[in-house]
């Protein structure tokens, strides 16, 4: 019986594709589904075979842990050279935007604390 392995919703590309020559290079049978046109589908990757799933789930483990290690190391490495955007950074790049999700972010937190700050006015 067929057992979903992957889900593809919000997936980069790049991640998916490593996911699938992951699969193929490990002779693991599998088949994709989509969306669909309405977006209301579950994009997926499935397996054929159930006794598959303990092998295929332990290799994407391990590309997920090496993933996110790189993805870590390049992180500290930009920061570490100063080329990582700081929130000064993007005022000063966008001041009216990060203005304006401030306000935001202050109306919200308002919004969700005056009740329980005039509850007993």
């Amino acid at each position: 019986m067929a057992v979903r392995l992957f889900t593809l919703r919000d997936v980069p590309e790049d991640e998916a594709e490593d996911v699938r020559q992951l699969l193929h290079e490990n002779s693991i049978s599998f088949y994709e589904t989509h969306a669909g046109g309405w977006g209301v589908g579950t994009p997926a990757i499935w397996l054929h075979d159930e006794t598959e799933l303990e092998h295929a789930m332990d290799l994407i483990d391990a590309y997920q842990k090496e993933r996110y290690a790189a993805a870590r190391a390049e992180y500290q490495a930009g920061k570490e050279q100063g080329v990582q955007p700081t929130l000064l950074d993007r005022f000063r790049q966008h001041p009216v935007l990060v203005a304006v999700f401030l306000l935001l972010t202050l109306f919200i937190l308002y919004a969700s604390l005056s009740p329980f700050l005039n509850f007993g006015k």
